[in-house]
């Protein structure tokens, strides 16, 4: 185990950000903020996400000690509250992918460039938001009827296509869909007896091994999604530096792991889950020591040094090879969320290469890990994403506080749900 006070210094860190990125009348956090946690610097908008990593941090931060329950409580039922009067889409309970976190009034253009908004219902982001719901329903049972009246009427099966994917039942999720006509191509169908037509994506999520498989599991923790879904997802293989790995699309880390900070697969089940996670980690590490020599290791879609946002990974490991590189006009950028995460499987390289980063290259400041860090010249991005924050201080949590998170979004009812179908999943591992 690493040091532990190490560990609650970057979770204590990692908490005062989200103090700084939310917004004292609505509780609702900003997307992203300035390293110097400056207030002025908040994006001035919100997504599902967002609000999903704030309450479980939430619920972290309480479990961990850096906030007491009741001011804990009253946060939670600030941004409860502000959750309940938020417009979403009706028929179905889902909410649309931004906001004024001012407000929480549904955004039409946004702040930072004016670009009008396109009305879209994200299948991931609302899984997001489902996980932290269910959190906070079973870790603060005051609130638990506040947080269900969020969460009961989201039903999950407005996503799900049961003509998708091979012959047979499973089915594949769709990336979301629009409330109103984008201006591309769309697909026109209802997969909910009762609701309407809606315009869905073309396209849907393939691959077991990917961020959307979290929206799955509320799914079918729900009785909203059938289990032959997930047993049908495809699990492509890789082999690299003598190991095969379930690929993810992009072989990036938050791709693999981050629905692992609520369902312990590795637990549930050791020979498939348990192996591929601990390969995936272990590739990631020996991709960027050993094979490319950057120093250090952790690529996932983060901030880029200077400005602007991209997608980063590890080719040899990902479906589509040239989707997400580990470098970027030169530069190899790192971010500490990676490896944050990386503590829920390797606690001790994870927490060296994260020790690293700070000492070395300065990728932290008073609201913890700055986002992403090149390697090469130790450039910095500028700013605290909220998304990747949350999956900081959710896996410090997790291992700083017996699996918190995920004892509290798999209760006794969901593990019963779910252990069964992520245990019975066949991975073609060898």
């Amino acid at each position: 185990m690493p040091d532990r006070t190490l560990l609650l210094r970057w979770a204590a860190d990692t908490w005062r950000s989200f103090e700084a990125m939310t917004d004292p009348d609505t509780g609702l956090p900003t997307d992203s903020i300035a390293v110097s946690l400056d207030p002025d610097t908040r994006s001035g908008y919100t997504s599902p996400t967002d609000i999903g990593g704030l309450l479980w941090c939430t619920v972290a931060a309480r479990d961990l000690g850096l906030v007491d329950a009741e001011q804990a409580h009253d946060r939670l039922a600030r941004l409860l509250t502000t959750l309940a009067g938020m417009e979403v889409h009706e028929q179905s309970g889902m909410f649309f992918n931004w906001y004024d976190d001012r407000t929480g009034a549904l955004l039409h253009r946004m702040p930072d460039s004016g670009h009008r908004i396109e009305q879209f219902l994200s299948s991931v982001d609302n899984g997001w938001l489902a996980a932290g719901l269910m959190v906070v329903a079973a870790a603060e049972p005051r609130l638990g009827e506040a947080a269900r009246a969020v969460l009961d009427p989201m039903h999950f099966g407005v996503f799900h296509d049961p003509t998708a994917g091979p012959d047979g039942p499973g089915g594949r999720l769709t990336g979301g869909f629009w409330a109103e006509d984008p201006g591309q191509e769309t697909r026109r169908a209802s997969f909910v007896d009762g609701l309407a037509e809606v315009l869905h994506t073309r396209h849907h999520y393939d691959l077991l091994d990917s961020e959307p498989r979290i929206a799955s599991y509320v799914g079918i923790a729900h009785g909203q999604i059938p289990p032959e879904h997930y047993a049908a997802l495809d699990a492509p293989i890789r082999h690299y530096r003598g190991r095969d790995v379930v690929a993810t699309f992009g072989g990036s880390m938050f791709e693999a792991l981050m629905p692992t900070i609520f369902v312990p697969e590795a637990a549930w089940a050791p020979d498939t889950w348990g192996v591929n996670e601990a390969r995936t980690v272990a590739l990631q590490r020996e991709y960027a020591l050993d094979e490319k020599g950057y120093g250090y290791w952790g690529f996932s879609p983060s901030a880029c040094p200077g400005e602007g946002y991209s997608v980063f990974g590890v080719p040899p490991i990902a479906t589509e090879t040239h989707a997400y590189p580990s470098e970027l006009d030169g530069e190899v950028v790192v971010t500490p969320h990676a490896s944050a995460m990386a503590l829920m499987v390797e606690p001790e390289a994870a927490a060296d290469n994260l020790a690293r980063l700070e000492r070395d290259l300065g990728a932290y400041g008073p609201g913890g890990f700055i986002d992403a860090v090149d390697t090469r010249t130790g450039r910095h991005a500028g700013r605290h994403l909220s998304l990747d924050q949350s999956m900081v201080l959710g896996a410090l949590a997790n291992v700083l506080a017996d699996d918190c998170l995920r004892r509290w979004f798999a209760t006794p009812d969901v593990e019963a749900v779910l252990r069964p179908v992520v245990a019975s999943r066949r991975m073609p591992l060898t």
